[in-house]
């Protein structure tokens, strides 16, 4: 059970380790905001497939904190052929689920 009040940034450290499990050999890569902004949080390396992660503390904040050049990143990623989606812990299931489905295609 992931604990909904915990802060963004241990949110997406426990993220990463339950990515490292699920897909293992997978390269976890944390991006840095300062040098693109909104540029999604986490890159996601898989053989020959990829995914970039915008990682949010709650659903209400995927609604209310989203920038603006987040969607934009998200959105040209997925249009370049790659994954790329919003997570938090009330949609990881669902988002986890559907990267595994892309890797294994």
């Amino acid at each position: 059970m992931i604990d909904l009040g915990k802060l963004e940034r241990d949110y997406q450290a426990g993220l990463i380790k339950r990515i490292e499990a699920r897909f293992p050999g997978c390269l976890v890569l944390k991006n840095d905001e300062q040098y693109i902004q909104g540029i999604p949080d986490l890159t996601v390396l898989h053989g020959r497939r990829y995914a970039l992660l915008e990682v949010k503390k709650s659903l209400e904040d995927i609604f209310k904190q989203t920038q603006p050049n987040q969607v934009y990143y998200i959105t040209t990623i997925v249009h370049m052929g790659g994954i790329a989606d919003f997570i938090c812990p009330e949609n990881e299931v669902e988002v986890l689920d559907a990267i595994q489905r892309a890797f294994e295609s």
